[in-house]
């Protein structure tokens, strides 16, 4: 009964929901990974550079690769 939620749903309104749900994830998930990776380049104000870069680098990958 604990993995029926597991499985895939035919009904489009849910597969869609699913779509939207992992594409935010995957943005969303990138652009921390991609933040926490810019943080430890760079020093002193470069730091916040990296981090700003690494945020919408990561933010972008994530997307691209969770949005197919």
């Amino acid at each position: 009964m604990l993995l029926a939620g597991c499985q895939a749903s035919s009904d489009p309104q849910v597969q869609a929901r699913n779509h939207e749900f992992g594409c935010i994830a995957g943005t969303v998930g990138g652009a921390v990974i991609g933040a926490m990776i810019g943080s430890t380049i760079g020093g002193g104000s470069g730091t916040v550079l990296a981090e700003a870069v690494g945020l919408g680098g990561g933010g972008y990958l994530g997307n691209r690769l969770a949005c197919r």
